[in-house]
């Protein structure tokens, strides 16, 4: 009935949409209070009322066009406002040329990967990742290639991403503030691996793209600043989207953002449109586009993470779990008790957890916790926490 490549794909696909259907179902049998539901980065927060307030705004003035085509790229006006939000973080010369509106940062991937791999280039990504990174290169006759990173901090292997890049790399995509480990890359790191991808560029003769994914690039903790990616990589391209950011992942609402440093940038922002428009994207919602520009600057305050991070992490480490602390986006990335954490997951539901399995993100042996919920979640679920650690001898 379907295709063969799908169906494959179906067997392989993530287990974050599997856990929060295990969710759904074990809410109907206890009772959704009952449930403690850590599957989905699924923003509990509110949008921030300049959001709200910019909504309403641009519906009841019923400006005529408001609902209707524009350029593939997007809004001129919004892709201006965008460019000059980039100019005064990093400096970078950007204008509305260098950006492209799309649904969501995964729409932005997309269409960033569409228009620069040719059949079986590779894309190479550091462990644990996205899931549905290998799926986004599948889609366009990519190959992905995985890499291992540090346990203690996982912080990618420089020389091992040396030893990796060969004549078919297209590019590297790093995604910092990383899901699932919240880790952020710092400046030194990103320097070092430009100038491996820069002398790998002299070796093979082609560009490396550096793609940066940031939808939780508002979401830094603890003083820490994230660091510009356009300053430091040529060839780089940013994929973001306001969906953590302001709390709207529904509204499917991102854009992509090309270095103006990069050697033809009409011809490649040309590619990019092209790729939004065949895509079936064709533009992305126009009324967001409006929405999230007017509330730009405006964001959920990242210290109820910040507050939630804390308490879950603090309590997971006196259970004795292992937990590198995250550095931003909300996410914690234990170690399982055990090394299956296939098992370890099946043993949380009998305390009404839902946790994803790392496999899930090519790091079998750990689960990943959204912390993105309620904070009654959170409070409420310390206790099946603790029963679960005593289930594996941990005692407190």
């Amino acid at each position: 009935m379907i295709a063969d490549k799908i169906q494959t794909n179906l067997q392989q696909s993530s287990l974050i949409r599997a856990m929060f259907e295990e969710g759904e179902t074990l809410r109907k049998k206890v009772g959704a209070e009952n449930v403690f539901d850590f599957s989905l980065g699924n923003p509990d927060p509110e949008p921030p009322q300049a959001f709200k307030d910019a909504l309403k705004t641009l519906v009841l003035e019923d400006a005529p066009g408001l609902h209707a085509y524009m350029n593939n790229a997007g809004y001129p006006q919004v892709r201006e406002k965008i460019a000059a939000q980039i100019h005064a973080e990093s400096g970078r010369n950007l204008t509305a040329q260098h950006i492209v509106m799309t649904v969501g940062a995964g729409g932005a991937l997309n269409v960033i990967l569409k228009t620069i791999l040719n059949p079986d280039d590779e894309v190479i990504v550091f462990k644990p990742y996205f899931t549905e990174y290998k799926f986004y290169v599948d889609n366009h006759g990519g190959q992905i290639v995985e890499l291992a990173t540090n346990p203690k901090d996982f912080a990618p292997d420089l020389q091992l991403l040396e030893q990796s890049i060969n004549a078919k790399t297209r590019a590297v995509l790093i995604n910092s503030p990383n899901n699932p480990t919240g880790v952020v890359y710092s400046e030194q790191l990103l320097q070092d691996m430009a100038a491996v991808i820069e002398r790998k560029e002299r070796e093979f003769s082609r560009e490396i793209f550096l793609i940066a994914d940031e939808p939780y690039k508002e979401l830094v903790y603890d003083g820490i600043r994230l660091p510009q990616v356009f300053n430091i990589f040529k060839n780089a391209m940013i994929a973001t989207s306001f969906s953590k950011s302001q709390s709207i992942p529904g509204a499917r609402i991102g854009y992509l953002a090309v270095n103006d440093r990069i050697a033809d940038v009409p011809t490649l922002i040309n590619g990019l449109i092209f790729a939004n428009r065949t895509l079936g994207y064709v533009n992305a919602p126009g009324l967001f586009q409006k929405a999230a520009a007017l509330a730009l600057g405006h964001y959920v305050d990242k210290n109820i993470y910040a507050e939630r991070r804390n308490i879950l992490y603090h309590h997971l480490i006196q259970l004795g779990f292992t937990c590198v602390k995250p550095q931003g986006a909300f996410y914690l990335f234990p170690k399982a008790l055990i090394d299956d954490d296939m098992a370890f997951k099946d043993q949380a539901l009998t305390h009404n957890l839902i946790i994803v399995p790392g496999r899930t993100f090519g790091c079998p042996g750990y689960f990943r916790l959204s912390y993105c919920v309620s904070m009654q979640t959170i409070e409420r679920s310390l206790a099946a926490f603790t029963a679960l650690a005593h289930d594996f001898g941990q005692r407190v």
